[in-house]
């Protein structure tokens, strides 16, 4: 068939499929797509499974089982000191990018803008493209990728409507400090505006810091889609369940989205996250020091490398700089690292656009401590 036409034609498949297809067909050990290499909690396991033989397979309800979405808003009241309706605010997606993707559907139509932090996660921008919105796109300060707010606020026109921030932040590692959500709030004040925060990783930030989530500020949550991830929080990123928090009006609104986009989500994993979020509540807030454990491990092994890193203070992920070991650009240097060194990362410039010239690599340190330090053994001798 020819001419066959494309609404993203200058998209092709992702980097963490590329990254990973090579280090399987090299035999690299793979810190570059952002899962872990160990099994969720097997209590957690041993859930799905009593839910399967109890006969829980057909169709969960659309917004998602009741017992988890109210699991949920325990667990963001405890945290996050704020009440949601579990009925009219929270919706279980298909993981965090069905979420995001149902989101920026929502909202966004023909010519509207939105305004985008560089780098930014490779989704954000297609879902704006499909929805016919046109991304406008902010580079995070360097080396700390902190906001520039008055670059944001100059970004903004009458036709902005919409930002979409990420905290922990994905591929840095930075997170928003209060005066972040201050500054952010003061942008929207003059604009009518909505927020979608991507926080996925909410819940593994470091160094004592608590994560600034939009739920903790009024004026924010009021406009604000808060998306999360259970798969990232409880060990599972292939089972796809996530969520979106938002105010009544915009739940009503992702809901007509979602339920043609997914309709529902896998329903004996929702229950079993449900029990085991009831049975273990700490387990969310054990995460940061269970990650903050592994960091530190994989930031010692860099240490005795070339590469350099400054310790990442959120998300799974660690940034390393390869000036030290070579002049090419990222791509380059990520696909040699994988054929020929047996270490998959991903390269930093492709979460931007345009693409900036910058020796910057990111890798995945959600692994067992074995993995890390074969990892860290093969990166001693390059």
């Amino acid at each position: 068939m020819r001419n066959v036409p494309t609404k993203l034609p200058d998209v092709g498949t992702t980097i963490f499929t590329v990254m990973s297809r090579l280090a399987a067909e090299h035999g690299a050990i793979n810190l570059s797509q952002g899962f872990p290499d160990f099994s969720p909690p097997p209590r957690l396991v041993e859930l799905v499974a009593s839910h399967m033989r109890a006969g829980l397979n057909q169709y969960a309800p659309m917004p998602g089982l009741p017992a988890l979405r109210e699991a949920l808003a325990r667990l963001v009241s405890d945290v996050y000191g704020r009440r949601v309706s579990p009925e009219t605010e929270i919706t279980i997606t298909a993981g965090g990018t069905e979420a995001l993707f149902c989101a920026v559907q929502a909202v966004v139509q023909r010519g509207d803008e939105v305004v985008l932090l560089d780098p930014a996660y490779d989704s954000y921008e297609p879902a704006v493209r499909l929805a016919g919105g046109v991304a406008v796109r902010v580079p995070l300060r360097r080396p700390g990728f902190d906001v520039d707010w008055e670059r944001v606020r100059a970004a903004f026109s009458p036709r902005t409507r919409l930002i979409i921030v990420n905290t922990p932040h994905n591929p840095s590692g930075a997170v928003f400090t209060r005066a972040d959500l201050e500054a952010l709030a003061d942008v929207l004040d003059s604009s009518d505006a909505l927020v979608l925060a991507d926080e996925v990783y909410e819940h593994m930030v470091f160094d004592g810091r608590a994560h600034q989530s939009l739920l903790t500020h009024d004026g924010l949550a009021g406009r604000a889609m808060v998306v999360s991830s259970f798969g990232k929080t409880y060990h599972a990123t292939g089972w796809k369940v996530g969520a979106c928090i938002a105010p009544p009006a915009l739940t009503a609104e992702l809901r007509k989205v979602h339920q043609f986009a997914q309709f529902s989500v896998a329903t004996p994993f929702q229950a079993a996250l449900a029990d085991f979020m009831t049975e273990s509540p700490g387990h969310a807030r054990d995460l940061a020091g269970f990650y903050q454990r592994k960091r530190d491990h994989f930031c010692g092994l860099l240490a005795q490398t070339r590469l350099r890193a400054a310790p990442s203070a959120g998300t799974y992920f660690q940034l390393a700089d390869y000036s030290a070991l070579s002049d090419e650009p990222d791509v380059e240097f990520a696909r040699r690292l994988t054929i020929e060194h047996g270490v998959a990362a991903i390269p930093v410039s492709v979460f931007s656009s345009p693409a900036p010239i910058e020796r910057l690599v990111r890798f995945c340190f959600a692994k067992d401590e074995a993995t890390l330090d074969g990892a860290g053994e093969r990166l001693r001798r390059i």
